[in-house]
C-alpha cells in the first residue's frame, strides 16, 4: 500500500517540483493549501496539483483564525523582532503547520512534507509545531535531505526538472526576489536585495503606495476599541463608520495604510540559524495598530506595568 503525505503547497516553482518528486518516491500526495490572506489564484494552484499528480488538494479558509488568533495577540502583546520587525510569516507558519497537523491526524496520514529550506526560520516553526500535536510524525523535508540536495543545486536545476516531468511553471531563470505574503505583511527577500547597498525597486511593493505617490493630505480616523480589539473605526472627513468582523476591520486598515503609504520597512534581520537576512516588508495595518495599542497603554496601564 502506498504511502501518503500530505505537502504544504504553494503552487510556485519549488513546492510543484517537491511535488512530483514525492510522487516519483511512491508517495500518495495530497497537496494542502492554505489561505491566510495571500494574493493567489487557488483554482489555478489547484488544478496546477492535480495535474502533476496529486490524489487531493485541499483549500482552507484560514484568514478569520490567522487574524483572531495570531494576529491580534501578536500585536496586543506588542510583539517586535529585534526592535523592528512587526512579524508575519513567523505568525503565519505556526497556524498553516497546525492545519497540516489536523488534516493529516484526521485521515490517517502520518508523514508531512515542507519547502523549507535547512538555511531558514520557516524549518523552525514547522517542524516545532508537527512534533508538538503530532510526536509520530515523519517529516519530509527535501531541501534538508542529501539526494534531493543532490539533485536540485540550484533554480536552472528545478526549471529543468520541471520541464522533464510536464510540470506547468510561469517562473523564469532569473528570479529577481522572493515573496511571501499573507494579511499582515508582504515580505521581499533574497536574489538582488542581498545586495544590502541596493535600494529595493519601486515596482516591487505590492501593499503600500510610496510617499511620494501617497495622497498630499491627511487622512484621519478614529480607532474605537472594546476588551482590547478595534470595534469600530470612523473616517473624519466622510463619518464614514467601518465595523463587522475582526477580519473585516483589519483589512481595511490595510487599505488605508497602504494608500498612505504607511508600514514599509527595509532592515537586516538575525535568522535562527545564526546567519544574517535583509527583509523588506510592508505592514501597513499592522503598523497602525501597532502604534494605536502604544498610545492606548498609555491611558490605561501604570507606568509600572508600561
Amino acid at each position: 500500500m502506498q504511502q501518503q503525505v500530505i505537502l504544504a503547497y504553494s503552487g510556485g516553482l519549488d513546492t510543484s517540483v517537491i511535488l512530483k518528486w514525492l510522487l516519483n518516491k511512491g508517495y500518495e500526495v495530497t497537496a494542502f493549501i492554505a489561505d491566510v490572506g495571500q494574493e493567489e489564484d487557488f483554482a489555478a494552484a489547484k488544478v496546477k496539483a492535480l495535474a502533476i499528480g496529486a490524489k487531493t488538494v485541499v483549500i482552507e479558509d484560514c484568514k478569520e483564525e490567522f487574524v483572531n488568533d495570531y494576529i491580534y495577540p501578536s500585536l496586543q502583546s506588542g510583539a517586535l523582532y529585534e526592535n523592528r520587525y512587526l512579524l508575519g510569516t513567523s505568525l503565519a507558519r505556526p497556524l498553516i503547520a497546525k492545519k497540516l497537523v489536523e488534516y493529516a491526524l484526521a485521515h490517517g496520514i502520518k508523514n508531512i512534507s515542507h519547502g523549507a529550506t535547512g538555511k531558514g526560520n520557516d524549518q523552525i516553526r514547522f517542524e516545532l509545531v508537527f512534533m508538538q500535536f503530532m510526536p509520530d510524525v515523519k517529516v519530509i523535508a527535501p531541501w534538508k535531505e542529501p539526494e534531493f540536495l543532490a539533485q536540485f543545486k540550484g533554480r536552472t536545476d528545478l526549471l529543468n526538472y520541471a520541464a522533464e516531468q510536464g510540470i506547468p511553471v510561469t517562473s523564469t531563470l532569473q528570479k529577481p526576489y522572493s515573496v511571501d505574503e499573507n494579511l499582515m505583511h508582504t515580505s521581499y527577500e533574497a536574489g538582488i536585495l542581498e545586495d544590502p547597498e541596493l535600494a529595493p525597486p519601486a515596482e516591487m511593493f505590492k501593499k503600500t503606495l510610496s510617499p511620494q505617490d501617497a495622497p498630499d493630505e491627511t487622512f484621519e480616523i478614529s480607532i474605537e476599541f472594546k476588551n482590547g480589539l478595534p470595534i469600530k473605526i470612523t473616517e473624519h472627513a466622510s463619518q464614514k463608520v467601518i465595523s463587522g468582523t475582526q477580519l473585516e476591520i483589519f483589512t481595511y486598515l490595510n487599505k488605508i495604510g497602504g494608500n498612505n503609504a504607511i508600514g514599509r520597512i527595509d532592515i537586516v534581520e538575525s535568522r535562527f540559524v545564526g546567519m544574517k537576512s535583509r527583509g523588506v516588508y510592508e505592514t501597513p495595518g499592522g503598523t497602525i495598530l501597532h502604534k494605536a495599542y502604544q498610545d492606548l497603554e498609555t491611558l490605561v496601564l501604570d507606568r509600572e506595568v508600561i
